[in-house]
């Protein structure tokens, strides 16, 4: 069995059925074009996208859909093209399309999610692009509410 190693989760054995390919890179990554999909059900709906020969390169992501419940999936002529998907194909009603927003985490502890850019994935031949839109509806630091830390009772001592 073929392994990868990663920076974040040691070797890991490279499941083809999790390979995504990016035939022309992610931008400022271009050289980049094969990534393992990474989920795990602890870490659920997070996503991480591991890079397949660049050991220190993970990407964080979440379904638009879990940032955005009515995020409306806009797809070039282009991108359509790319992906290997028919041009009259409606991306939203296509269960073979996946949109990813990727996640940043600033340095002040803020996290944003680009909705502006999602990572699309054509999920029959695995085949992805960051597919940038620009309408202007989305924004590509779209500020996420992470869920509050639950509050933990301290016990009372018996009277």
């Amino acid at each position: 069995m073929v392994e990868i190693k990663t920076k974040y989760f040691g070797s890991i054995p490279l499941d083809s059925g999790l390979l995504v390919e990016f035939p022309a890179g992610l931008p400022a990554f271009e050289r980049e074009r094969a990534f393992v999909a990474i989920e795990h059900p602890r870490t659920a709906p997070l996503v991480l996208l591991q890079s397949i020969t660049t050991p220190d390169l993970c990407f964080l992501a979440l379904p638009v859909s879990e940032v955005d419940p009515g995020y409306q999936l806009l797809i070039s002529a282009e991108d359509k093209t790319v992906l290997g998907i028919e041009q009259t194909v409606d991306p939203p009603a296509n269960t073979d399309v996946a949109a990813l927003a990727l996640i940043a985490v600033r340095q002040d502890g803020r996290v944003s999610a680009n909705l502006m850019s999602p990572v699309v994935v054509n999920r029959a031949n695995r085949r992805a692009i960051q597919s940038v839109r620009w309408d202007g509806l989305y924004s590509h630091e779209h500020l996420l509410r992470l869920p509050s830390a639950p509050a933990y009772k301290t016990e009372q001592p018996c009277s």
